[in-house]
């Protein structure tokens, strides 16, 4: 249940506006319902918005497809946070669709005073000055060869926004997902990978794009062992 906009533990000092792209994926679902959850609000586009089954008086849903999203400006005013999980392996095959959105999206940010922004990539994407295990390369060229095209585009916005944003205060979540179930515990930055659920690693994005220490960042996530 949806705390009320009213709700006396939800202060509105406290409350921030997020700008949500892939807010209908997996681990978007879980995103957008729980930073509502946490009093907060959120401006989710979507390719195809009746696929986020929410309804909430802080949710507004716009409609938008990547990576030609219309009037960037528009959906930026007034923002406090965007989150881009965005992911179309078939589409990303061959093009690559996040580089050219993001090339549009930190220009628009600019322009509207907005700051602060998290990009999912997948744990197995290379940050710009590092190389991936051999293991790791293993994996990614044998069982996790069809998202390849998705590697490669996000390698290339961690380029782009290491060498052409500095002034934005990004971060990256190098996020290793493995299935939709229930909580496996709460994830932590790493240099090493766990295998989370979507739900958690929603909980990590909403936990780090508010992190001051995690700007210009790639970090990977694992579970902490108890």
């Amino acid at each position: 249940m949806f705390p009320s906009p009213s709700d006396p533990n939800v202060p509105d000092n406290n409350q921030k506006t997020f700008l949500v792209f892939g807010a209908t994926g997996r681990t978007g679902q879980h995103f957008v319902s729980l930073a509502l959850s946490q009093g907060h609000r959120v401006r989710a586009v979507a390719r195809t918005p009746g696929k986020l089954a929410l309804a909430h008086p802080d949710l507004d849903v716009r409609y938008g497809l990547i990576p030609d999203v219309a009037d960037l400006d528009a959906l930026l005013a007034g923002v406090d946070f965007v989150v881009s999980m965005l992911g179309d392996a078939r589409l990303q095959k061959d093009r690559m669709v996040n580089t050219e959105f993001v090339r549009h999206l930190v220009p628009a940010m600019r322009r509207q005073g907005v700051t602060r922004l998290l990009y999912q990539a997948g744990g197995l994407s290379r940050t710009p000055d590092e190389r991936l295990s051999p293991f790791l390369w293993f994996i990614r060229k044998t069982l996790a060869r069809s998202y390849d095209g998705q590697h490669r585009d996000n390698e290339a916005v961690m380029t782009y926004l290491a060498e052409g944003a500095g002034d934005i205060s990004w971060v990256v979540h190098r996020a290793g997902i493995g299935s939709n179930g229930p909580s496996k515990g709460v994830l932590h930055r790493s240099g090493r990978t766990s295998l989370a659920t979507f739900q958690d690693c929603a909980n990590y994005n909403l936990r780090t794009v508010m992190d001051p220490t995690t700007v210009h960042t790639f970090d990977l996530s694992t579970y902490k062992k108890s």
